[in-house]
């Protein structure tokens, strides 16, 4: 099994993050001096003598157990993560399902944020509560807190800073430091920081996940999920990860490592035009409030500035209350901005959003219509002119 197997070729110690996405993981002189490790399609892999057979005495087993190409990208995301081993799967979905099933059984309590990924709290409570697990939803800001939600079976703590769609700021130290004294497993979705901008390991989170469709990928051509774990989480990760049969194909690898390589370049220029887009939008009249943790007017910008290193493309804002009609003329005017379910591309792209049909544990309540937006790599200046026009036509709608 080569699952955050190091080949000694790049683990990444002592080198910082960038210089990290370039070289880990890669090892030219074993593919006759190619830069990238070479895309192997395999299922069989054939032992030389019996004793090596029956004994697993080679490097690969089995294709679905690991290859060159997912081992390279494996090795590469474990010296940016820092855990004990890396999973990969074939979204960011199942890499949330895969991670809580790894630690949870029948009769377990698990404490989920109230913000976290939509899809995740329906795996909750449909599949989890089928096999006679037990959801309680918290308050994001619920800090060391949490320790009073705790039972005698809670097993597991899910946290995901910041908050879909809503951007709440976790102070994920304090609540692992709870589960951390009670024996309690912690599991983080680090999607929109990636491990760039946040090291959840360092955090004392035993799970790290990222969709790394977003992001990791970055050009809007794949889908990826990502595990690294610590410890006895990590053994329990990839126990269920191999047992349920799960891989990747290494295509989808090769291009996850491709948008690796890229990343920190990709990720500064996300941070750079988002926030100036961001900032504009403070200012614009049809906005109420723009929920971005790296504005220093956001209620979560004390944590994000004591334990992020950076912030990407994703934010959201609130539209002061307009009608149904002027929020659909807004996105219909959008040229440069796609309307999509997804972020973390090249290209920018808006949604619309309200909280309020599927929050449990906190009350979504705003002064008008929600707007998601993902800043790309287009220039800043067409992307303000192109929410100008929108914004125009949203004012002749209202």
């Amino acid at each position: 099994m080569s699952h955050g197997h190091d080949d000694g070729t790049g683990s990444g110690n002592g080198l910082r993050p960038a210089t990290k996405v370039v070289h880990s993981g890669r090892d030219p002189k074993r593919f006759d001096g190619f830069v990238n490790t070479p895309v192997v399609r395999g299922s069989t892999v054939l032992s030389a003598t019996y004793d090596d057979l029956i004994h697993h005495r080679g490097r690969y087993s089995y294709g679905r157990r690991g290859n060159p190409t997912t081992e390279s990208f494996e090795t590469a995301l474990k010296a940016l993560e820092g855990g004990d081993g890396i999973a990969l799967t074939p979204s960011g979905l199942s890499a949330c399902s895969i991670s809580l099933l790894s630690v949870l059984g029948a009769g377990d309590h698990l404490l989920m944020v109230d913000t976290a990924y939509r899809p995740t709290r329906t795996f909750c409570d449909q599949v989890l509560k089928r096999l006679g697990v037990e959801t309680t939803y918290y308050d994001p800001l619920v800090g060391a807190g949490i320790a009073d939600l705790i039972r005698d079976n809670t097993r597991a703590i899910f946290l995901e800073s910041p908050g879909s769609q809503s951007f709440e700021m976790q102070d994920v130290p304090a609540i692992t430091a709870v589960a951390r004294a009670r024996g309690i497993t912690t599991l983080i979705d680090n999607t929109w920081a990636t491990p760039l901008f946040f090291k959840p390991h360092a955090f004392g989170v035993d799970i790290s996940i990222q969709a790394g469709t977003k992001y990791i990928g970055g050009h809007a051509d794949l889908n990826l999920g990502t595990i690294s774990a610590v410890g006895p989480a990590w053994k329990k990760v990839i126990a269920t990860h191999g047992t349920l049969g799960i891989t990747i194909s290494p295509d989808d690898a090769a291009l996850g490592a491709r948008g690796l390589r890229t990343l920190a370049v990709r990720l500064a220029q996300h941070q750079r035009s988002g926030l100036e887009m961001a900032q504009w939008l403070q200012d614009r009249p049809e906005v109420s409030r723009v929920l971005h943790p790296a504005l220093p007017t956001d209620p979560g910008h004390a944590i994000w500035k004591r334990d992020f290193t950076g912030a990407t493309g994703l934010f959201s804002l609130i539209l002061k209350e307009v009608p149904e009609r002027a929020v659909a003329a807004f996105f219909d005017a959008l040229a440069l901005f796609g309307m999509g379910y997804s972020w973390g591309g090249y290209e920018s792209l808006a949604i619309p959003f309200d909280c309020r049909d599927y929050r449990t544990a906190t009350v979504w309540d705003v002064e008008g219509p929600g707007v998601r937006l993902h800043i790309g790599l287009e220039d800043v200046a067409d992307l303000k002119a192109d929410l100008d026009q929108a914004f125009a036509r949203m004012r002749a709608a209202a």
